[in-house]
């Protein structure tokens, strides 16, 4: 007999056939044929076909192991023009700094619901991008496809007019800004890939001075060069020199900004992690250097067809972390006050893979880059793009978000500054990471399933120093929730009224390519004015275990968990 059956008749010992009249027999039989019905369902599935397992989530609330920005979530903003192709796809459209629509309200919207939302300017051509000088004459000419020149475009050039227009609507928007300089400038290139030479940096200045004339107060750090470190892509930039230019940022900064009580932060190299040069350039820029920033495309190129495998696949999920590790490495030994940013992350680099990299699926390796950059410290990571590319949170034509645009926005609203050490036992398959909650009481918990076929019923428990634990919930009877559907349990004649917030996501008709994301059942669309819909969770009784689903996330908000270290 099922166990709530069981259960049923252990709670009514005094229960017996003879007690009843026929009436009351008849609707007592019925309702114990239903009760059984209903646990059996439950034990094949809570949301379709497969298996049910329990798991634990196992969480450290001593001391926090990192500690987040509160605008951790960051997104980018890239300059490259329609005529960008991958494969023979050209993905970009109008979604380059030079180009974008300013004036779509869905775009304005989507930047505001995070209020603020980091934004880093940059990308592969920022190193052939010069700024305009008002009055001295010379041309100021967009990009133009040249497959003869370095990185198949020639130099390009931003009006001062259109920075204008950008910095109106950045601060419209509530945004700040990370923009990333021409580090190039002043150097040449020799035939082995080396760009040499000091760095000019007459152009950047009359940008910055430009900026801070002009009261444009968005800029919250200046970023040098993108993707010229270690063996750097198209060039590359020795440690020893790169040093000497962030030296001769800082002197710019510092001199342009004189008098004011905040300054922007002075960020690079924006490459790919390479311990050596790393570790050479760190050291030579103990005072100069506010950010290390790394570049992140750790499931190849955009063109490979098993990025899908690659995202379910817990073992290539993990393959980032030594970077983390070293990088955090490698500043605790340098003695340097510099902090770690991802500072710009696709996933497959050379613009995505439409209806992988901006579909449902991504959000699986998305969060789970969130969890894991968090989990060693990093204070910001910037996803490539905002728009743009098959890797957007936005649609390239539509501005309409993508479901990892909700996957940050949970992410940011819920997730606090303190990260939490957490385990997870009972499969490979499910993703664990905790904050201490952000903006209220307790721990948010994200959990994420990798697998299609079996739902997770999940248990959480404290860990103290002495490696002890305990549960923070516990329940008598157990029915998995189908759908998302709130069961609420009296032990006794005493309810119990302490609950959490869950928020369910899921794909829509389970299609892990669909760009449709569903909230606890609900798909989420913007509405006509171009409004980003409210964030509604479900009320779940601390008694019933955290139910995952397949190929979904979930965020459990608990307050009821407090730990010292969220004090």
């Amino acid at each position: 007999m099922p166990n709530l059956l069981e259960e049923f008749f252990r709670v009514n010992s005094d229960f017996s056939l003879q007690n009843l009249e026929m009436p009351n027999l008849l609707v007592m039989l019925l309702l114990v044929s239903a009760v059984f019905t209903i646990s059996v369902a439950s034990q094949k599935s809570t949301t379709g076909p497969g298996n049910v397992i329990e798991g634990n989530v196992f969480i450290n609330g001593t001391t926090s192991i990192g500690r987040i920005d509160d605008n951790f979530v960051c997104a980018t903003l890239d300059w490259w023009p329609p005529e960008k192709c991958d494969y023979g796809t050209c993905s970009w459209g109008r979604d380059s700094l030079l180009n974008l629509d300013l004036n779509n309200i869905k775009f304005l919207n989507a930047i505001k619901a995070f209020s603020p939302l980091k934004i880093r300017l940059g990308g592969t051509l920022q190193d052939k991008v010069k700024y305009e000088r008002t009055g001295n004459g010379q041309p100021c000419s967009p990009f133009v496809k040249n497959n003869s020149e370095f990185l198949g475009f020639s130099q390009g050039c931003l009006p001062m007019s259109r920075w204008d227009e950008l910095s109106v609507f950045f601060k419209k928007a509530g945004a700040v800004v990370v923009f990333g300089l021409n580090e190039l400038s002043g150097k040449t290139i020799d035939s082995q890939g080396s760009a040499v030479g000091a760095w000019n940096s007459s152009n950047a200045e009359s940008l910055i001075r430009y900026t801070v004339n002009k009261g444009y107060n968005i800029i919250h750090g200046w970023e040098l060069g993108n993707e010229l470190s270690g063996n750097g892509i198209g060039a590359r930039v020795s440690a020893d020199q790169y040093a000497s230019d962030i030296n001769s940022l800082q002197n710019v900064v510092q001199n342009i900004y004189d008098g004011f009580k905040v300054k922007p932060q002075i960020v690079a190299p924006g490459g790919f992690f390479d311990a050596t040069w790393f570790t050479d350039f760190i050291k030579k820029t103990p005072k100069s250097l506010q950010v290390v920033s790394h570049h992140i495309y750790n499931l190849g190129p955009g063109v490979d067809d098993h990025l899908i495998e690659k995202i379910l696949d817990p073992s290539s999920l993990d393959s980032t972390s030594q970077t983390f590790s070293s990088l955090q490495s490698i500043l605790k030994n340098s003695g340097t006050q510099a902090v770690a940013w991802v500072g710009e992350a696709g996933g497959a680099y050379n613009s995505g893979h439409n209806l992988v990299t901006n579909a449902f699926v991504f959000s699986f390796w998305y969060l789970d880059q969130l969890g894991m950059a968090s989990s060693f410290d990093t204070k910001t990571y910037c996803r490539q793009t905002l728009v743009g590319g098959n890797y957007g949170l936005l649609n390239t034509s539509t501005f309409a978000p993508n479901p990892d645009y909700y996957s940050a926005l949970l992410w940011h609203r819920l997730m606090g500054n303190k990260v939490l050490s957490t385990r997870f036992s009972g499969t490979n398959k499910i993703r664990a990471y905790a904050h201490c909650s952000k903006k209220t009481k307790g721990i948010t918990l994200l959990l994420i399933n990798l697998e299609g076929n079996t739902t997770v019923q999940v248990r959480v428990s404290t860990e103290n120093n002495s490696g002890g634990t305990k549960n923070s919930s516990m329940h008598e009877i157990q029915i998995p929730r189908t759908r998302f559907a709130t069961m609420h349990r009296v032990r006794g004649s005493k309810r119990v009224n302490d609950t959490r917030k869950e928020y369910h996501l899921t794909a829509k008709d389970g299609d892990l390519h669909s760009q449709t994301i569903l909230l606890n059942g609900k798909i989420l669309n913007i509405d006509s004015s171009g409004l980003i819909p409210p964030l509604i969770p479900i009320d779940v009784n601390q008694l019933d275990p955290i139910i995952v689903a397949p190929f979904s996330i979930v965020f459990a908000q608990i307050p009821y968990i407090k730990f010292s270290a969220c004090n």
